[in-house]
Protein backbone atom coordinates (compact mmCIF):
# COMPACT_ATOMS: atom_id res chain seq x y z
CA UNK A 1 0.00 0.00 0.00
CA UNK A 2 1.14 3.24 -0.63
CA UNK A 3 1.60 6.16 1.31
CA UNK A 4 -0.09 9.60 1.49
CA UNK A 5 2.66 11.58 -0.35
CA UNK A 6 2.75 8.87 -2.97
CA UNK A 7 -1.10 8.55 -3.41
CA UNK A 8 -1.30 12.74 -3.91
CA UNK A 9 1.35 12.42 -6.42
CA UNK A 10 -0.34 10.16 -8.42
CA UNK A 11 -3.47 12.37 -7.80
CA UNK A 12 -1.74 15.35 -8.87
CA UNK A 13 0.00 13.58 -11.79
CA UNK A 14 -3.26 11.96 -12.66
CA UNK A 15 -4.80 15.65 -13.23
CA UNK A 16 -2.27 16.85 -15.05
CA UNK A 17 -3.08 14.07 -17.64
CA UNK A 18 -6.45 15.05 -18.06
CA UNK A 19 -5.95 18.67 -17.94
CA UNK A 20 -4.06 18.22 -21.20
CA UNK A 21 -6.20 15.63 -22.72
CA UNK A 22 -8.85 18.22 -21.88
CA UNK A 23 -7.25 20.73 -24.02
CA UNK A 24 -6.32 18.55 -27.05
CA UNK A 25 -2.88 18.61 -26.52
CA UNK A 26 -2.18 14.73 -25.61
CA UNK A 27 1.15 14.81 -27.67
CA UNK A 28 2.53 17.39 -24.94
CA UNK A 29 1.92 14.57 -22.60
CA UNK A 30 3.21 11.50 -24.20
CA UNK A 31 6.38 11.56 -23.73
CA UNK A 32 5.93 11.67 -19.83
CA UNK A 33 3.30 8.94 -19.77
CA UNK A 34 5.52 6.80 -22.06
CA UNK A 35 8.35 7.23 -19.75
CA UNK A 36 6.57 6.24 -16.46
CA UNK A 37 5.08 3.14 -17.70
CA UNK A 38 8.48 1.87 -19.70
CA UNK A 39 9.63 0.60 -16.05
CA UNK A 40 6.93 -1.94 -16.73
CA UNK A 41 7.84 -3.43 -19.99
CA UNK A 42 6.68 -2.26 -23.59
CA UNK A 43 3.75 -3.94 -23.07
CA UNK A 44 2.41 -1.81 -20.00
CA UNK A 45 4.11 1.11 -22.07
CA UNK A 46 2.08 0.35 -25.16
CA UNK A 47 -1.21 -0.08 -22.88
CA UNK A 48 -0.59 3.14 -20.93
CA UNK A 49 -0.28 4.77 -24.18
CA UNK A 50 -3.48 3.19 -25.87
CA UNK A 51 -5.47 4.36 -22.56
CA UNK A 52 -3.86 8.24 -23.71
CA UNK A 53 -5.92 7.79 -26.63
CA UNK A 54 -8.91 6.27 -26.03
CA UNK A 55 -9.46 8.28 -23.17
CA UNK A 56 -8.18 11.75 -25.69
CA UNK A 57 -10.93 10.48 -27.90
CA UNK A 58 -13.66 9.60 -25.23
CA UNK A 59 -13.21 12.98 -23.46
CA UNK A 60 -13.48 14.98 -26.70
CA UNK A 61 -16.72 12.90 -27.58
CA UNK A 62 -18.12 13.75 -23.96
CA UNK A 63 -18.39 10.07 -23.11
CA UNK A 64 -16.71 10.34 -20.25
CA UNK A 65 -16.04 13.25 -18.09
CA UNK A 66 -12.36 14.21 -16.22
CA UNK A 67 -13.47 13.22 -12.79
CA UNK A 68 -14.07 9.85 -14.73
CA UNK A 69 -10.90 10.03 -16.81
CA UNK A 70 -8.73 11.05 -13.58
CA UNK A 71 -9.79 8.34 -11.52
CA UNK A 72 -9.03 6.12 -14.29
CA UNK A 73 -5.15 7.92 -14.56
CA UNK A 74 -5.25 7.82 -10.35
CA UNK A 75 -5.69 4.08 -10.72
CA UNK A 76 -2.91 3.44 -13.38
CA UNK A 77 -0.84 5.63 -11.98
CA UNK A 78 -0.82 3.75 -8.58
CA UNK A 79 -0.59 0.83 -10.02
CA UNK A 80 2.50 1.74 -12.06
CA UNK A 81 4.34 3.23 -9.02
CA UNK A 82 3.28 0.47 -6.40
CA UNK A 83 4.55 -2.28 -8.94
CA UNK A 84 7.68 -0.26 -10.01
CA UNK A 85 9.20 2.43 -7.17
CA UNK A 86 11.42 3.31 -9.67
CA UNK A 87 9.04 5.34 -11.46
CA UNK A 88 8.25 7.60 -8.60
CA UNK A 89 10.81 10.70 -10.06
CA UNK A 90 8.71 10.30 -13.04
CA UNK A 91 5.55 10.19 -11.58
CA UNK A 92 6.94 13.31 -9.37
CA UNK A 93 7.91 15.61 -12.16
CA UNK A 94 4.74 14.86 -13.92
CA UNK A 95 2.92 15.91 -10.83
CA UNK A 96 4.70 19.20 -10.64
CA UNK A 97 4.48 19.95 -13.90
CA UNK A 98 2.28 23.05 -14.71
CA UNK A 99 -1.27 22.14 -15.95
CA UNK A 100 -0.92 23.43 -19.47
CA UNK A 101 -2.95 27.34 -19.46
CA UNK A 102 -5.03 27.62 -22.88
CA UNK A 103 -3.74 30.60 -24.92
CA UNK A 104 -5.17 32.52 -27.54
CA UNK A 105 -3.40 34.42 -30.15
CA UNK A 106 -5.07 37.54 -30.90
CA UNK A 107 -3.52 39.26 -34.04
CA UNK A 108 -3.91 42.48 -36.42
CA UNK A 109 -3.83 43.10 -39.85
CA UNK A 110 -3.83 45.98 -42.49
CA UNK A 111 -3.44 45.58 -46.08
CA UNK A 112 -1.43 48.04 -47.86
CA UNK A 113 -1.54 48.38 -51.94
CA UNK A 114 -3.32 46.64 -54.67
CA UNK A 115 -5.20 43.90 -54.84
CA UNK A 116 -7.73 41.61 -53.04
CA UNK A 117 -6.58 41.05 -49.52
CA UNK A 118 -8.33 37.96 -48.31
CA UNK A 119 -9.78 38.36 -44.31
CA UNK A 120 -8.47 42.04 -43.42
CA UNK A 121 -10.30 44.95 -44.17
CA UNK A 122 -10.03 46.96 -47.45
CA UNK A 123 -10.00 50.75 -47.59
CA UNK A 124 -10.77 52.68 -51.13
CA UNK A 125 -11.88 51.15 -53.81
CA UNK A 126 -12.01 47.52 -55.16
CA UNK A 127 -11.22 47.28 -58.97
CA UNK A 128 -11.05 44.09 -61.07
CA UNK A 129 -8.52 43.63 -63.19
CA UNK A 130 -10.04 43.91 -66.79
CA UNK A 131 -11.46 46.54 -68.70
CA UNK A 132 -15.32 47.26 -67.83
CA UNK A 133 -17.18 46.61 -70.39
CA UNK A 134 -20.03 49.33 -71.70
Amino acid sequence: MLDEAAIAITTGAASNVIAYLAQGRADAIRNRVSAIFRHGGASQEDAALVALADDTEALAQHRINQDQATARWVGLLTAALAAHPGAHSDIAALASTPAPAKTVSIGSQHNHGNGTFVGGDNHGTIQSGSPSQP
